[in-house]
């Protein structure tokens, strides 16, 4: 699910400096045989740029130019330091220290804590939702779980964009933060929470970066110290870094610049933890000198694939679209995109599984399938349909592999084999350790063949055929490896979270999926609200969303189906619409007008309107049908004619009574408020309003123009004539 290619997990050693250059592209060579001075590598999906910077960093150590105790790669996740630091050791840099962020910071904090502050190191805070509680409840402001989860969310923003709880408030309304709070309630809150944990001696993660960031710049002969072990760094994902992480990563570097940072700015989805893609696309202004390279051949997924992710951002605005990349795929051709709209979300799950289900019979292995949604909450309707097909899933973000019960007592009965060596008599006449493994996993109960349906049993089954294959594949590229040599492999990945893959469809959020492939992906539930989300509501978070979708199109290598429903239930009313991210991309869809937003009345051009819609208040963007309709945000204030808009409702209540319609039928609530708000004078500009159709205006235009002009309307329908 990780790797570019289907390669080993284990790559034989490479065993020269050149060697370690065979088989890059022109520009991953370029990347790996560049090792002095600042280097920027912009890297598009799937264009190898683990490969290349890990390349790098062998064949620097391979050829004498780089000792390896002085090179640091820092990343975003365990997963991805664990990768990096695994390939490393297959190309013989096993010395380089690859690890978080966080990691790296708090081992330095633990290490010289002691002679920079003195006393016992203070226990880590792993959770600190349960102190968000309490400080929550000692403020006297009850918090239901989703404020909980987004007043947690806005401490750990604040925190990495060093801002003290005085200063939130400011900050949030200058960032545009949409706050789950009153703000002033989340400054307290956040206030308490810091108190709680002073009293307690415990620290969070943001605190292991802030305080790392305090000691270093207040002691300089430990800087100095970290300098002189740390010559040359290495970033990935530099496009997801916060404003404090790069100030630890400036007093790493202090004046130098042996630097190489990769990323892409159209893969930056964590705005709202605090990451930003400034830091990379200032990167020549900082480091004028810098060499900068481009990864645009892509490995990862077929031609279609790669013109549909193209297509998605071709309509993208801002200063990350300026930067963006024109992937080229280098795989063969496969088959086209799927599109596939659905009455309902229960139907468009069933088709899903169902889609799911014939892939696994034509031999797509269930593990390299994924269904990616915009929310958790989506996910639901997916296990339910998967379950009832009999396709096994795992949910992305559950417990880790290496923690759980069933994975950790058979890494217990291997361990226990190795130590008994040649004298345990299950392993008699059993060479290979591949049978040996197996074996000994049978005795703790374990079957080759999977139980019927799914749930807990299927899931755990799974888990330890995980470890099967990963010992399989261990035995194939280490010849001659001894359970022993297995177990210390095992370790190994459990300290790094190496976890191996679970043959089960995934089902992940979007976000989640960053940094993961597949050879078939679902992109479900593509509906314009969920995807841009409703809450996106300036042009920055609405591109946000457009780059959320680019991430999700390329996790496909080979099959990519994108689906949406056009209402929740079953006999719902058909109003959704599908993301307008997919308008000239989709068949039969028109490529939506340069800086056009998609909301209003489904298939109604807007007239007249170019460029985005703002209100007529404050200026912000709009994105909602209903503040369209009123052409102003929902909490800016109406200047509506209220005697106009009761007169507006009790004539549409007389005609729906006519007609024996729902008083929606003729206009909604929200089509009278931007009536009475606009006062039209005239058909045209009537007819410019959201909600007044062509054909509503021939019915009751002259109706409400005279309304609007206080006169009395007339009776008679145009249609009855």
């Amino acid at each position: 699910m990780t790797a570019a290619t289907h390669s080993s997990s284990f790559p034989a050693d490479a065993d020269s400096a050149d060697a370690v250059l065979l088989g890059l592209d022109p520009e991953q060579r370029e990347v790996a045989t560049t090792l002095r001075g600042p280097v920027c590598v912009l890297a598009g999906a799937g264009t190898g740029k683990t490969r290349a910077i890990t390349h790098r960093i062998a064949y620097g150590v391979r050829s004498g130019q780089l000792m390896p105790a002085s090179v640091l790669a820092v990343t975003f996740t365990n997963r991805a330091a664990g990768e990096m630091r695994g390939r490393l050791r297959a190309l013989g840099a096993g010395g380089v220290q690859a690890r978080t962020f966080h990691s790296a910071a708090l081992r330095q904090l633990q290490y010289f804590w002691p002679k920079a502050i003195g006393g016992d190191v203070p226990r880590l805070l792993e959770r600190k939702i349960q102190f968000v509680a309490e400080a929550g409840a000692r403020c006297r402001i009850r918090l239901d779980r989703g404020e909980l989860r987004d007043v947690t969310g806005e401490i750990e923003w604040a925190k990495v964009t060093q801002t003290v709880p005085a200063d939130y408030p400011a900050a949030a309304l200058k960032a545009g933060r949409e706050a789950p709070r009153d703000m002033a309630e989340i400054a307290q809150i956040y206030g308490t929470y810091e108190q709680l944990k002073r009293d307690r001696a415990m620290i969070d993660f943001e605190d292991v970066l802030l305080l790392t960031v305090g000691i270093l710049q207040d002691r300089h002969d430990i800087a100095e110290q970290i300098r002189g072990q740390y010559q040359h760094f290495v970033v990935d994902e530099y496009q997801d870094v916060s404003p404090l992480q790069q100030r630890l990563l400036d007093l790493w570097l202090g004046e130098r610049d042996s630097l190489c940072v990769v990323g892409d700015a159209s893969q930056t989805i964590y705005s709202f933890t605090g990451a930003t893609p400034d830091h990379l696309l200032n990167f020549r202004t900082r480091h004028p000198r810098a060499t900068v390279v481009k990864l645009v051949r892509d490995y990862r997924s077929t031609p279609q694939v790669v013109h549909l992710a193209n297509g998605v951002l071709s309509q993208a605005k801002g200063r990350a679209a300026e930067h963006r990349l024109e992937l080229v795929s280098q795989r063969e051709s496969g088959p086209d995109p799927v599109y596939a709209e659905y009455a309902d979300e229960p139907a468009e799950a069933e088709g899903v599984a169902r889609r799911i289900r014939d892939l696994i019979a034509a031999g797509v292995p269930a593990g390299e399938i994924a269904v990616l949604f915009r929310i958790n909450a989506q996910s639901e309707v997916y296990e339910q349909a998967l379950a009832d097909a009999g396709v096994p899933y795992q949910l992305r973000g559950a417990e880790r592999f290496f923690e759980r019960q069933e994975v950790q007592k058979a890494i217990l009965a291997l361990r226990g084999a190795a130590r008994s060596g040649g004298n345990d008599p299950l392993l008699e006449d059993i060479v290979d350790l591949g049978s040996q493994v197996r074996a000994v996993l049978s005795s703790t109960g374990w079957t080759t063949e999977p139980p019927a349906g799914s749930g807990v049993v299927r899931d755990q089954w799974e888990s330890v055929a995980a470890l099967l294959r990963l010992a399989e594949d261990f035995a194939r590229t280490r010849p001659g490896a001894t359970l022993a040599d297995l177990t210390v492999e095992l370790d190994e990945r459990r300290a790094a979270q190496h976890a191996p893959t679970v043959q089960g469809v995934t089902l992940a959020s979007l976000h989640a999926a960053k940094g993961l492939e597949w050879d078939a992906v679902f992109l479900a539930g593509l509906t314009d609200g969920m995807i841009p989300i409703t809450y996106a509501k300036t042009d920055e978070q609405v591109e946000e969303e457009r780059r959320l979708l680019y991430v999700g199109v390329t996790r496909a290598r080979l099959h990519l189906t994108l689906s949406w429903a056009l209402s929740r239930t079953p006999g719902g009313r058909a109003s959704r619409r599908p993301s307008r991210f997919l308008n000239g991309l989709r068949p039969g869809s028109a490529a939506p007008a340069a800086g056009l937003g998609s909301a209003g009345e489904r298939g109604a051009p807007r007239r007249g309107r170019r460029g985005p819609v703002r209100c007529r208040v404050c200026s912000r963007t709009l994105t909602e049908a209903g503040e369209l309709k009123l052409m102003r945000c929902e909490d800016c204030p109406s200047d509506m004619d209220e005697g106009l808009y009761e007169r507006l409702r009790d004539w549409r209540a007389d005609r729906s009574k006519e007609q024996g319609l729902p008083a929606y039928c003729v206009f909604t609530d929200k089509t009278l408020m931007a009536i009475a708000e606009a006062a039209p004078a005239e058909a045209g500009e009537l007819s410019m309003i959201s909600g007044v159709g062509g054909r509503k205006l021939d019915r009751y235009g002259a109706d409400v123009l005279a309304i609007c002009a206080g006169q009395e309307p007339g009776s008679a329908d145009p249609d009855d004539a």
